[in-house]
């Protein structure tokens, strides 16, 4: 689809799947594997763009069905493109709005008729304002285009994992027949765009191997430029994450970047999905888990599997602690602040705590993901995933 390379495969570890790649895109290279922030409604939620650079975050995403809704993709485009609206120059992902969706059909809203499935396209309704909306393929495509993103997502159907294999089935293949429609949409509008996007095809199938394998063979036959690997199961299950990367592996093409989508609840998740052959992961999670006080730590301040490499800075123990949050972290909370300092803002329910914990939670996973990839150029990933076990 793109008349140049945009992934460049460097280095294979020996010990497992991790690798080493480049994501060329009009905004930027992205040097994988890497964790992205989630910036849902143009924002990385209490983080400025200031923060973002200072973190080193080499790409943010943007939701396509929140955007759609407020303020607009018209808007934003008159406005000049999500960079332009955000002043964030690097690359952006958007996803097509189709877990969202999931989303709103499984009841995560109180209103149970928000969404309605056909073969054509997804009829919701808003959560903001009951206002009746439509998507299909081709108009989640052209969304996508007119936010600017760099690198845009397929329309899909998420099914929950505990649905019966005939209805993943139906999903699947919706899922497949959509794909198909939006590379047709994605050509058409690329040829009034000198630097278009990049398009990634999601593979579904819910919790049957044989559907996800078919679905992984149907979905690398197209000409996408990435694969995403989508469904409820992925970064939510980590056993069943890693279980469905293994089997899926011999599937794959080395030769085009493999995101595992809402993956990135715990530092720990990282090395898994990295030694899975993960090359881009995304999730809400550290921010989310930064504004209700819990704090990432490396395993030399105590971190492990069990407390999720994180701790509460909401207890009373750290009321008169002096400390940094981490020690093995640079980021500016780290830096300025102590955990006393956190702790008393948390309490007094201080606009400035929340900021902060997200400052620190991602600048920690991004300073992960560098010390990862510096590792596997050395050889030695096995070495440090060890530490994180």
């Amino acid at each position: 689809m793109t008349t140049i390379p945009t992934f460049k495969l460097i280095k294979k570890d020996p010990h497992t799947r991790a690798r080493l790649g480049r994501i060329t895109t009009a905004h930027g290279v992205i040097e994988t594997p890497e964790f992205m922030p989630v910036g849902t409604q143009a924002t990385v939620k209490t983080l400025d763009v200031h923060d973002l650079y200072s973190s080193g975050a080499q790409v943010i995403l943007g939701n396509t069905y929140h955007l759609h809704l407020r303020p607009g993709e018209k808007i934003i485009k008159k406005l000049g493109g999500l960079h332009e609206f955000m002043n964030w120059h690097k690359p952006i992902l958007t996803d097509s709005g189709g877990f969202q969706v999931f989303s709103l059909k499984n009841g995560e809203h109180t209103n149970k008729q928000l969404v309605t499935i056909d073969e054509d396209g997804v009829n919701f309704r808003s959560y903001i304002n009951g206002s009746l909306h439509r998507f299909t393929p081709e108009s989640a495509i052209k969304i996508q285009h007119n936010l600017g993103a760099d690198i845009i997502m397929a329309f899909d159907e998420c099914t929950s994992d505990t649905v019966p294999h005939a209805i993943a089935l139906a999903a699947m293949e919706r899922t497949h027949r959509w794909a198909a429609r939006c590379i047709a949409a994605h050509k058409k509008l690329k040829k009034a765009r000198t630097a278009g996007p990049l398009l990634f095809g999601i593979i579904q199938g819910g919790s049957h191997k044989n559907l996800r394998v078919k679905s992984a063979q149907f979905i690398t036959s197209l000409p996408f430029d990435g694969i995403a690997i989508g469904g409820e199961s992925i970064g939510y299950n980590m056993e069943a994450t890693r279980t469905i990367m293994e089997y899926l592996a011999p599937y794959l093409p080395e030769n085009k970047p493999r995101y595992t989508m809402g993956l990135g609840a715990s530092p720990g998740d990282f090395f898994k999905a990295v030694a899975a052959g993960a090359d881009m992961f995304d999730c809400v999670a550290p921010t989310r888990i930064a504004r209700n006080g819990g704090l990432f730590i490396h395993p030399r301040s105590g971190g492990t599997a069990a407390n999720k490499y994180r701790l509460c800075i909401t207890n009373a123990a750290y009321r008169t602690d002096k400390k940094p949050i981490d020690t093995w972290c640079d980021c500016f909370t780290c830096t300025h602040h102590s955990r006393a300092y956190l702790h008393h803002l948390f309490k007094a329910d201080e606009i400035l705590g929340l900021r902060l914990a997200s400052i620190h939670n991602v600048h920690f996973a991004l300073k992960i993901m560098r010390e990862i990839r510096e590792n596997i150029a050395k050889g030695t990933f096995a070495a440090l995933y060890k530490k994180w076990k």
